[in-house]
């Protein structure tokens, strides 16, 4: 489970910076305000799914977890979507399709997989096709980190067949200090910070540097970090497992 920890220690260190812009490189990882978010409690939502064979309801998990942590970070579009009725999809493209997935990419067995269970996480609350993208953008540079595929393998799949950009201009983003939270502009910013990174802290780190929507880029990108470098640093998945409910712990295997 250790993507899936990158994921949410990407979340955790994002949170406390988030909305901000004048971070220094070497801010501190970790305080006591550092929290989980909803990226967080999205994630164990899914993997919930996941593990008990049951992508195909993926909306009751997403909805049941929302209920269950609702004062963990939720925009009002989705907020509004977890309080319609079974069934009705939002027409959405905000990064949250994205920020969800790291448990498809590390769990899926073979691609065909893979893209069947990002339509049946994704279309419920997401079913705009630049969500499904960013999505399957994440998902597929997880599945490809972890089975060993190089940086520049990745960097073609995700320009080539997803026709992203990843030429990302890091200092001209950050001066511009305006959020973005919709896939077609963070999922590549994400993806080019893992790219530009020597491990996985560095990663992090750059995703946060960046500001704006500190806490969703880190944990985009901490997925495909810790997918392609083998885990995350151990003071780091401790300094995670105790901010977590102990609820999540047990999806994660790591409590009882």
């Amino acid at each position: 489970m250790d993507i899936i920890l990158g994921a949410i220690a990407g979340d955790i260190v994002g949170s406390f910076y988030e909305f901000k812009w004048d971070i220094p490189k070497d801010f501190t990882l970790f305080n006591e305000a550092s929290k989980y978010t909803d990226d967080t409690v999205l994630t164990i939502a899914i993997l919930d799914s996941l593990l008990n064979n049951d992508s195909e309801n993926s909306e009751q998990y997403l909805k049941r977890y929302a209920k269950n942590y609702p004062n963990s970070g939720f925009g009002p579009g989705f907020i509004n979507w977890v309080l319609q009725p079974s069934g009705v999809q939002n027409n959405s493209f905000g990064n949250g399709a994205a920020m969800r997935v790291s448990a498809v990419g590390a769990l899926a067995k073979n691609e065909e997989t893979l893209l069947k269970w990002i339509q049946e996480v994704t279309v419920p609350s997401h079913n705009h096709i630049e969500a499904i993208k960013g999505a399957t953008a994440i998902a597929m540079a997880i599945y490809k980190a972890k089975n060993g595929e190089s940086k520049k393998d990745i960097h073609n799949y995700i320009t080539k067949e997803l026709e992203y950009s990843l030429n990302i201009e890091f200092e001209n983003f950050r001066e511009r200090q305006i959020p973005e939270f919709i896939c077609q502009t963070t999922v590549p910013i994400a993806i080019a910070c893992f790219l530009e990174s020597n491990d996985y802290e560095s990663c992090i780190r750059l995703a946060v540097w960046l500001g704006g929507d500190t806490d969703t880029v880190a944990c985009m990108a901490g997925g495909i970090a810790a997918a392609f470098y083998g885990g995350i640093p151990l003071f780091m998945k401790k300094e995670v497992l105790q901010r977590l409910p102990g609820a999540f712990k047990v999806v994660l295997g790591q409590g009882s």
